[in-house]
Protein backbone atom coordinates (compact mmCIF):
# COMPACT_ATOMS: atom_id res chain seq x y z
CA UNK A 1 0.00 0.00 0.00
CA UNK A 2 1.58 3.37 -0.84
CA UNK A 3 2.09 6.01 1.40
CA UNK A 4 -0.02 9.09 2.07
CA UNK A 5 1.85 12.62 0.35
CA UNK A 6 0.65 16.43 0.63
CA UNK A 7 2.26 18.75 -1.10
CA UNK A 8 2.13 22.40 -0.91
CA UNK A 9 4.05 25.81 -1.57
CA UNK A 10 6.10 26.44 -4.15
CA UNK A 11 9.98 26.58 -5.09
CA UNK A 12 12.45 26.53 -8.25
CA UNK A 13 14.39 24.55 -6.35
CA UNK A 14 14.50 20.55 -5.34
CA UNK A 15 11.41 19.88 -3.28
CA UNK A 16 12.18 19.11 0.17
CA UNK A 17 10.30 16.33 1.45
CA UNK A 18 9.33 15.59 5.31
CA UNK A 19 9.44 13.11 6.94
CA UNK A 20 7.93 13.73 10.23
CA UNK A 21 8.46 11.79 13.82
CA UNK A 22 6.32 9.29 15.84
CA UNK A 23 2.93 10.48 16.97
CA UNK A 24 2.94 13.18 14.62
CA UNK A 25 1.83 13.81 10.57
CA UNK A 26 2.76 14.95 7.44
CA UNK A 27 0.82 18.34 8.25
CA UNK A 28 2.72 18.66 11.49
CA UNK A 29 5.70 21.01 10.59
CA UNK A 30 3.82 24.20 12.22
CA UNK A 31 5.26 27.65 11.60
CA UNK A 32 8.54 25.81 10.76
CA UNK A 33 6.53 24.30 7.54
CA UNK A 34 4.56 27.05 6.74
CA UNK A 35 8.25 29.20 6.64
CA UNK A 36 10.19 27.15 4.80
CA UNK A 37 6.86 26.25 2.03
CA UNK A 38 7.36 30.33 1.20
CA UNK A 39 9.84 29.59 -1.24
CA UNK A 40 10.19 25.59 -1.28
CA UNK A 41 8.15 23.15 -2.34
CA UNK A 42 7.17 20.85 0.26
CA UNK A 43 6.31 17.13 0.11
CA UNK A 44 4.85 15.98 2.89
CA UNK A 45 4.90 12.01 4.25
CA UNK A 46 2.21 10.05 6.20
CA UNK A 47 4.72 7.68 7.58
CA UNK A 48 3.64 4.12 8.08
CA UNK A 49 1.48 3.53 11.17
CA UNK A 50 0.41 7.26 11.03
CA UNK A 51 -2.01 9.75 9.35
CA UNK A 52 -3.56 8.77 6.04
CA UNK A 53 -0.78 5.95 6.23
CA UNK A 54 -2.18 4.34 9.40
CA UNK A 55 -2.55 0.85 7.81
CA UNK A 56 0.49 0.78 6.21
CA UNK A 57 2.74 -1.90 8.45
CA UNK A 58 6.38 -1.46 7.89
CA UNK A 59 10.46 -1.28 9.64
CA UNK A 60 12.61 1.00 9.04
CA UNK A 61 14.15 -0.54 5.51
CA UNK A 62 10.86 -0.79 4.13
CA UNK A 63 9.79 2.51 5.36
CA UNK A 64 12.60 3.74 3.30
CA UNK A 65 11.67 1.72 0.01
CA UNK A 66 7.87 3.01 0.75
CA UNK A 67 9.40 6.42 0.74
CA UNK A 68 11.53 6.46 -2.04
CA UNK A 69 8.22 4.94 -4.20
CA UNK A 70 6.24 7.60 -2.83
CA UNK A 71 8.36 10.18 -3.78
CA UNK A 72 9.35 9.11 -7.66
CA UNK A 73 5.40 8.94 -7.71
CA UNK A 74 5.35 12.24 -6.75
CA UNK A 75 7.95 13.99 -8.54
CA UNK A 76 9.07 11.56 -10.43
CA UNK A 77 12.97 10.96 -11.07
CA UNK A 78 13.73 14.43 -10.54
CA UNK A 79 16.48 15.28 -7.23
CA UNK A 80 15.13 16.53 -3.68
CA UNK A 81 16.23 17.32 -0.58
CA UNK A 82 15.72 15.26 2.48
CA UNK A 83 14.51 16.46 5.98
CA UNK A 84 13.74 13.75 8.72
CA UNK A 85 12.90 14.98 12.20
CA UNK A 86 13.29 11.37 15.02
CA UNK A 87 11.51 8.57 13.67
CA UNK A 88 11.79 10.93 9.70
CA UNK A 89 15.38 10.88 10.80
CA UNK A 90 15.70 7.00 11.35
CA UNK A 91 13.89 6.62 7.61
CA UNK A 92 15.89 9.17 5.84
CA UNK A 93 19.17 8.07 7.05
CA UNK A 94 17.97 4.21 5.50
CA UNK A 95 16.67 6.32 2.54
CA UNK A 96 20.22 7.61 1.43
CA UNK A 97 21.97 4.26 2.59
CA UNK A 98 19.89 1.75 1.05
CA UNK A 99 17.74 3.51 -1.59
CA UNK A 100 18.26 4.82 -5.13
CA UNK A 101 16.36 8.00 -4.69
CA UNK A 102 18.19 10.80 -6.12
CA UNK A 103 18.80 12.80 -2.97
CA UNK A 104 20.50 16.36 -3.14
CA UNK A 105 21.08 17.59 0.23
CA UNK A 106 19.93 15.12 3.72
CA UNK A 107 19.06 17.05 7.43
CA UNK A 108 18.45 15.41 9.69
CA UNK A 109 16.63 16.70 12.97
CA UNK A 110 17.00 14.52 16.49
CA UNK A 111 18.63 11.81 14.46
CA UNK A 112 20.99 8.95 15.66
CA UNK A 113 22.74 6.59 13.92
CA UNK A 114 21.39 3.87 16.14
CA UNK A 115 22.17 2.32 19.43
CA UNK A 116 25.40 0.11 19.12
CA UNK A 117 25.14 -1.83 21.99
CA UNK A 118 22.73 -4.92 20.94
CA UNK A 119 21.98 -5.28 24.84
CA UNK A 120 20.94 -1.24 25.34
CA UNK A 121 19.61 -1.41 22.14
CA UNK A 122 17.57 -4.67 23.02
CA UNK A 123 15.84 -3.32 26.08
CA UNK A 124 14.87 -0.25 23.96
CA UNK A 125 12.90 -2.59 21.82
CA UNK A 126 11.82 -4.58 24.79
CA UNK A 127 10.36 -1.07 26.18
CA UNK A 128 8.61 -0.15 23.32
CA UNK A 129 7.30 -3.26 23.03
CA UNK A 130 5.46 -3.22 26.48
CA UNK A 131 4.71 0.61 25.57
CA UNK A 132 2.42 -0.78 22.10
CA UNK A 133 1.06 -3.10 24.17
CA UNK A 134 -0.02 -1.23 26.65
CA UNK A 135 -1.25 1.57 24.15
CA UNK A 136 -3.40 -1.31 22.51
CA UNK A 137 -4.75 -2.62 25.39
CA UNK A 138 -6.01 0.92 26.17
CA UNK A 139 -7.14 1.90 23.21
CA UNK A 140 -6.58 5.57 24.49
CA UNK A 141 -4.55 7.44 21.93
CA UNK A 142 -5.64 11.10 23.37
CA UNK A 143 -4.48 10.07 26.81
CA UNK A 144 -1.64 8.40 25.23
CA UNK A 145 -0.99 11.70 23.00
CA UNK A 146 -0.74 13.88 26.23
CA UNK A 147 1.58 11.67 28.28
CA UNK A 148 4.17 11.61 25.01
CA UNK A 149 4.12 15.67 24.51
CA UNK A 150 4.46 16.39 28.60
CA UNK A 151 7.79 13.78 28.17
CA UNK A 152 10.99 16.19 29.48
CA UNK A 153 11.95 15.55 25.80
CA UNK A 154 9.28 18.45 24.56
CA UNK A 155 9.24 20.88 27.06
CA UNK A 156 10.18 23.26 25.10
CA UNK A 157 7.25 22.80 22.80
CA UNK A 158 4.18 24.21 24.79
CA UNK A 159 1.66 25.21 22.25
CA UNK A 160 3.77 24.13 19.39
CA UNK A 161 3.09 20.35 20.02
CA UNK A 162 -0.45 20.23 17.95
CA UNK A 163 -1.98 17.49 19.88
CA UNK A 164 -5.27 17.65 18.00
CA UNK A 165 -3.10 17.05 14.87
CA UNK A 166 -1.92 13.93 16.26
CA UNK A 167 -5.07 12.92 17.44
CA UNK A 168 -5.57 11.84 13.95
CA UNK A 169 -3.14 8.67 14.49
CA UNK A 170 -4.79 5.23 16.04
CA UNK A 171 -3.77 3.03 19.02
CA UNK A 172 -3.17 0.29 16.15
CA UNK A 173 -1.29 2.61 13.94
CA UNK A 174 1.45 3.72 16.66
CA UNK A 175 1.67 0.63 18.40
CA UNK A 176 2.69 -1.00 14.82
CA UNK A 177 5.17 2.16 13.99
CA UNK A 178 6.98 1.56 17.74
CA UNK A 179 7.26 -2.23 17.22
CA UNK A 180 8.90 -1.89 13.49
CA UNK A 181 10.78 1.57 13.48
CA UNK A 182 11.08 2.08 16.93
CA UNK A 183 14.73 3.38 18.06
CA UNK A 184 15.23 -0.37 19.53
CA UNK A 185 14.36 -1.99 16.06
CA UNK A 186 17.29 0.80 14.23
CA UNK A 187 20.26 -1.30 13.22
CA UNK A 188 23.63 1.01 13.75
CA UNK A 189 24.42 2.81 10.30
CA UNK A 190 27.20 4.54 11.96
CA UNK A 191 29.55 2.49 9.98
CA UNK A 192 27.65 3.05 6.33
CA UNK A 193 27.93 7.29 7.30
CA UNK A 194 31.73 7.58 6.11
CA UNK A 195 31.19 6.91 2.00
CA UNK A 196 28.01 8.93 2.31
CA UNK A 197 28.13 11.34 -0.53
CA UNK A 198 25.48 13.34 0.39
CA UNK A 199 26.15 16.30 2.17
CA UNK A 200 24.44 16.39 5.63
CA UNK A 201 23.28 19.60 8.05
CA UNK A 202 22.61 17.68 11.65
CA UNK A 203 20.01 19.64 13.36
CA UNK A 204 19.48 19.43 17.17
CA UNK A 205 18.60 21.52 20.68
CA UNK A 206 21.07 22.53 22.85
CA UNK A 207 18.78 21.47 25.40
CA UNK A 208 18.46 17.70 23.70
CA UNK A 209 22.22 16.51 25.37
CA UNK A 210 22.29 12.88 23.98
CA UNK A 211 20.17 14.21 20.12
CA UNK A 212 23.04 17.00 20.44
CA UNK A 213 25.78 14.70 20.80
CA UNK A 214 24.30 12.43 18.25
CA UNK A 215 24.20 15.48 15.80
CA UNK A 216 27.89 16.06 16.38
CA UNK A 217 28.90 12.51 15.57
CA UNK A 218 26.86 12.29 12.70
CA UNK A 219 28.21 15.43 11.07
CA UNK A 220 31.79 14.46 11.67
CA UNK A 221 31.16 10.67 10.30
CA UNK A 222 29.72 12.07 7.05
CA UNK A 223 32.41 13.44 4.70
CA UNK A 224 30.42 16.41 3.54
CA UNK A 225 28.64 16.77 7.39
CA UNK A 226 27.94 19.70 9.46
CA UNK A 227 26.45 20.32 12.69
CA UNK A 228 24.06 23.02 14.06
CA UNK A 229 23.08 23.19 17.74
CA UNK A 230 19.60 25.27 18.38
CA UNK A 231 19.61 27.15 21.58
CA UNK A 232 16.84 26.82 23.55
CA UNK A 233 15.59 24.06 21.14
CA UNK A 234 14.50 20.98 23.13
CA UNK A 235 14.40 17.39 20.71
CA UNK A 236 11.80 18.93 18.32
CA UNK A 237 14.04 21.95 17.83
CA UNK A 238 12.51 22.73 14.06
CA UNK A 239 8.89 23.29 16.71
CA UNK A 240 10.67 25.40 19.67
CA UNK A 241 12.24 27.58 17.18
CA UNK A 242 11.28 27.45 13.72
CA UNK A 243 12.14 30.70 12.83
CA UNK A 244 15.81 29.84 13.64
CA UNK A 245 15.80 25.96 12.39
CA UNK A 246 13.98 27.66 9.00
CA UNK A 247 17.15 30.45 8.20
CA UNK A 248 19.51 27.85 9.25
CA UNK A 249 18.30 25.01 6.17
CA UNK A 250 17.12 27.48 3.88
CA UNK A 251 21.30 29.46 4.58
CA UNK A 252 22.57 25.74 4.20
CA UNK A 253 20.58 24.86 1.29
CA UNK A 254 21.38 27.75 -0.68
CA UNK A 255 25.36 27.80 0.54
CA UNK A 256 25.97 23.93 0.08
CA UNK A 257 26.67 22.25 -3.22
Amino acid sequence: MPLHVEQRGSGSGPPVVLLHGFTQTARLWGPFGDDLAADHTLIGIDLPGHGGSDTVRADLPTAAGLVREAVISAIGADPCDLLGYSLGARVALHVVTATDLDVGHLMLVGGTGGIEDPVVRERRRQADEATAAALEESGDVESFIARWVRSPMFARLAGAAQPEERLRNTAAGLASSLRLAGTGTQEPLWDRLPSLAVPLLALAGTDDNRFAAHALRLAHAVPSGVASLIPGGGHAAHLAQPSLVARTVRHWLATTR
